[in-house]
């Protein structure tokens, strides 16, 4: 990359960090100011905050546009616009009014403390950033040629520092300023593209035919997979975070919406990228890589530092994120529940919370080399474990008894574990069946609930 590259990369590091710990969080704070600032949260750094924490995963779209087009759109993206509607017309309004910090509060007001530590657990997984990791070793890797652990250990400090400091407040101030480079940075790019080398009609003589499908070449079934696993939406710890930080119930849910609609343009904007990604750099050997090929092969000076960001900021305002989230759950929902006198180190166990999540998901990313198999297997296990209970602990007349919500997470959740497993052990390399992972741990969630039930008396939990 050309010096002016590196300066913009620079500057860029320099302004996150000084906006993160311009203003460090008080010792002395309560649950409350360090994981959800004090539920202050305005409508645009809502929209903010959600839209640049929930679009981490930029080179996983990058590399799955350029495999498979236009589908793109379809798997990664529509069946989550749908699971965040659903979550901002049944959820989010009542999320904000139960005044509450997290989704383990509410497993522990509906059924018990045992319910809630349970979900902490499965939560505190999910919230590991071991996707995000390996996609910012990868950027330092592609862009400035570093090993990759060296660019996962100085991605992970530049993305967590602020937040060992500052805590949630310190996210918000950063999210503003990351959200404005993401999309500049992706509509200068795909400018640039289409009056270089043309519109349509220039990715119509280029790409294979099946980019231009619906599908991209893949199953009905493995698409309609990915409807399923959306469904983790619905138990996404950082909208029921910032739902709770929202300033009124109204913000939460207009937020939500507002953001659909931010997603959708930045799909397009990324989808189209990865397609002249495929047109005019038909040979990458590491599709992983279509973004940043972009940026040193196509791109002049100047710009290919603004790509550089670009995709810095959207990776890194999500790690910084679910390592808040992780840190938080191990603090609040895990140690809090059940060792005494853990509200007054508050603090303290979620600063350790961040290191060990951070460790984590370095050890999780290096098993791991596809950011599309995280995705898959976090959603694959966790969606079993945790919709059911948390879905009807908020909406709904009938409810499981804290003993069978016990159940359903180990059961449901074990079970996914095991089918998605299953494919280190046939012979083919697939799922036992044929079956994906995440359904036979829904029908048993499902099964459970139906058979175990009990409809609650209006006003109980």
């Amino acid at each position: 990359m050309h010096l002016i590259d590196y300066i913009i990369i620079a500057a860029y590091l320099a302004v996150q960090m000084g906006i993160g710990i311009v203003k460090r969080i008080r010792h002395d704070s309560s649950a409350a100011d360090l994981i959800i600032g004090g539920r202050m949260l305005t409508l645009p750094s809502f929209v903010a905050s959600l839209v640049s924490t929930y679009y981490g995963g930029i080179l996983g779209v990058g590399e799955y546009s350029y495999r498979y087009g236009l589908s793109n759109w379809l798997v990664l993206g529509v069946p989550y616009y749908v699971a965040a509607a659903l979550f901002a017309l049944f959820l989010a309004k009542k999320a904000r009014q139960s005044e509450l910090l997290t989704i383990p509060d509410k497993l522990a007001t509906v059924y018990d403390n045992r319910v809630a530590v349970a979900g902490g657990a499965v939560i505190f997984f999910m919230a590991v950033p071991a996707a995000y990791i390996l996609m910012i070793g990868s950027i330092f890797r592609l862009l400035f040629g570093w090993p990759f652990w060296l660019g996962v250990i100085a991605g992970t400090l530049f993305s967590t520092v602020y937040v060992y400091l500052g805590g949630f407040r310190a996210l918000v101030r950063n999210d503003l300023f990351q959200f404005a480079l993401m999309y500049l940075g992706f509509i200068v790019l795909f400018v640039y593209l289409a009056m270089t080398y043309g519109g349509f009609e220039f990715l119509q003589e280029r790409l294979p035919q099946t980019h231009l499908t619906w599908h991209g070449g893949k199953s009905g079934w493995y698409i309609a997979s990915w409807y399923v696993v959306a469904l983790s939406t619905l138990i996404e710890p950082a909208f029921f975070q910032r739902c709770y930080a929202a300033r009124t119930p109204s913000v939460a849910k207009r937020g939500i919406l507002i953001s659909i609609a931010c997603w959708a343009v930045f799909d397009f904007l990324t989808t189209s990228c990865g397609l002249y990604a495929r047109a005019i750099l038909p040979d990458l050997p590491d599709p992983v890589a279509s973004y940043p090929a972009l940026a040193l092969q196509i791109l002049p000076p100047g710009l290919a530092g603004l790509l550089a960001v670009a995709m810095l900021v959207t990776v890194m305002s999500t790690v910084d994120s679910y390592s808040f989230i992780a840190a938080s759950t191990f603090s609040n929902d895990i140690v809090r529940r059940v060792t005494r006198g853990a509200e007054q180190k508050i603090m303290w166990y979620t600063r350790w919370g961040l290191v060990i999540s951070t460790v984590l998901a370095l050890v999780m990313a290096l098993f791991f080399r596809s950011v599309i198999d995280i995705w898959y297997a976090y959603g694959s296990i966790a969606t079993p474990a945790l919709l059911i209970p948390v879905l009807t602990s908020f909406v709904g007349k009938r409810k499981l008894t804290s003993d069978w919500a016990i159940v359903t997470m180990v059961s449901s959740g074990g079970l996914s574990l095991i089918w998605y497993l299953s494919q280190y052990w046939t012979v083919s390399g697939g799922h036992w069946l044929g079956l994906e992972p995440i359904f036979p741990g829904l029908i048993v969630s499902l099964v459970i609930f139906g058979l175990a039930s009990r409809r609650v008396a209006p006003g109980l939990p």
